[in-house]
């Protein structure tokens, strides 16, 4: 649900060099200004997620894009950016949080202009690939230079304007693309969702040059570029076959791959316990699986992830595609469901969870459960007649519950993790996140275009839209069910402060909710 996860470096390990803002005191002014470039940044990241989404069907109508191809649109973004997120913390560490910052950015710019000019469906997965690769590059720093930039004092205070601007996002995004879509301006269509990132990015660059202080850990870990290309490839070899599994008649090929990808992640924790044993660098640190709260929260988060990117996807698609509806209708329909989300978490991590620990992510999904069959019941009972006012009690009862969940999830997973393993553990389960979101996106095409099935005519594809919303929300339903099951590993009362201390606790937490408060997962 993502903006800005974490530097994969051990808090310990973000000191700034010398000549960083930090350094001269909370007097320079000039840390604020570097502290707006890059919470703008993280606005452009999550906004770029949310809205995206609801701009899927003027993509198809303009392009031509298959089912196919819309899931890599969003899958490829997902994908991109869980393979390289844990990279890119550690080459800013290595090279300079400054430096990769502005690397990242300036290539999500030059993306997001491919992504706006693409003439093809090829074009706008490729471009969105990119764009991804390079969110890898940019997100991990803003929290690194936040962290390095302000002395432990302001931090409460930076945090919390990160949480404002996470929620703005949350909100903003769907509302941003409906009308950005539906004024289709210059004649452009949904065009102008991507190329609104050129002025920003260009403006990020030229001032992230003159206000962002450099700053490198003092003891950076070695890239494992090994480890990246096992993941990476492991995840291709399941998701391919499995969006294009369908569309070609489930190929023998399609079978061999997904079964040989269980085979490549074997060979990658084979891999990473040598790695660790050689040179105590490796990208994935697997003493950390021991820990029986951190193995049961990354199953939590994958499972999570597959859960959110099943369901805002096919949402999306039953709100303008098979109820018609225009992307400022189906945008603002979202708007309950952001606020509740917002709302709750606050709620979730100040009240609650201090005095009932576990049982409150436990209700939280309980609620989401709850939400999602109130839905099932409103879209059979209506059917292409259902109206926003309808689909409002479902919505507002499914942010609640992931209200409850999102924000005091990362503190359940870490709070039983050693000190000195909390950076790598904090990146390791925002990648776990993102992964599950891309696994998600590919069993959407097997969970709802299944079930819709290819050729359709006009007047029989409301209603199969429907049907295919209704069986889709059985399965995550049936998701999030064992995921309260699995739950019950986690901590019965998580500590509030993580990662060796109350400074080093707010970027892991920020980070994580982030990603997970908007409304794309």
């Amino acid at each position: 649900m993502t903006s800005s996860p974490p530097s994969p470096a051990s808090a310990a390990d973000r000191t700034p060099s010398p000549g960083t803002a930090a350094s001269q005191g909370p007097a320079d002014r000039r840390r604020w200004f570097a502290l707006a470039i890059v919470m703008t940044a993280a606005f452009m990241d999550l906004v770029d997620v949310t809205i995206v989404n609801i701009a899927i069907p003027s993509i198809t109508r303009d392009t031509g894009a298959s089912f196919t191809s819309i899931q890599w649109i969003t899958a490829g973004y997902a994908l991109a950016f869980a393979a390289g997120l844990i990279t890119g913390g550690r080459l800013g560490d290595i090279y300079g949080r400054k430096r990769l910052f502005l690397i990242g950015i300036g290539g999500f710019t030059i993306a997001s202009a491919l992504c706006g000019f693409a003439v093809n469906p090829e074009m706008l997965v490729a471009s969105r690939i990119l764009q991804g690769g390079m969110a890898a590059l940019m997100v991990p720093q803003v929290l690194s230079i936040v962290h390095a930039t302000f002395p432990a004092h302001e931090r409460g205070k930076v945090f919390g304007l990160f949480g404002a601007i996470v929620g703005l996002g949350a909100v903003s995004g769907p509302l941003l693309g409906a009308l950005l879509t539906e004024w289709n301006l210059f004649g452009l269509e949904w065009r102008p969702i991507f190329l609104i990132n050129l002025p920003v990015g260009i403006a990020g660059l030229l001032l992230g040059r003159a206000f962002i202080s450099e700053s490198k850990a003092p003891k950076a870990l070695r890239l494992d570029l090994a480890g990246v290309a096992l993941v990476t490839l492991g995840l291709l070899m399941l998701l391919y076959p499995l969006t294009r599994g369908r569309e070609l008649g489930w190929p023998l090929w399609g079978h061999v791959s997904m079964a040989a990808s269980l085979l490549v992640f074997a060979a990658l924790v084979v891999f990473e316990r040598r790695k660790a044993q050689r040179d105590g660098s490796p990208l994935i640190e697997l003493s950390l699986f021991r820990v029986k709260s951190f193995a049961a929260g990354t199953a939590v988060q994958l499972t999570f992830g597959v859960a959110l990117g099943i369901f805002f996807l096919v949402w999306t698609l039953y709100l303008q595609m098979g109820l018609g509806w225009s992307p400022l209708r189906a945008g603002s329909t979202g708007i309950p469901f952001s606020v509740a989300v917002s709302c709750a978490a606050g709620v979730s991590v100040q009240k609650l969870v201090p005095r009932f620990g576990r049982k409150v992510l436990q209700a939280g999904a309980l609620l989401m459960i709850t939400g999602l069959l109130l839905y099932i019941g409103e879209a059979g009972r209506h059917g292409l007649d259902i109206t926003p006012w309808q689909m409002t009690p479902p919505l507002v009862v499914m942010g609640v519950g992931m209200g409850l969940i999102v924000a005091p999830l990362t503190d359940a997973v870490l709070s039983e993790v050693p000190k000195q393993h909390s950076g790598s553990a904090s990146g390791l389960i925002n990648t776990v996140q993102q992964m599950g979101t891309a696994l998600g996106l590919g069993l959407v095409s097997v969970i709802f275009f299944g079930s819709v099935g290819d050729s359709l005519p006009p007047e029989a594809a409301g209603p199969a839209f429907v049907d295919a919303f209704q069986r889709s929300l059985w399965w995550v339903a049936g998701v999030l069910a064992v995921i309260f099951l699995v739950m019950f590993a986690l901590p019965a009362r998580p500590r509030t402060h993580l990662e060796g201390g109350e400074d080093d606790a707010a970027p892991a937490v920020a980070g994580k909710t982030a990603k997970e408060l908007s409304p794309a997962g």
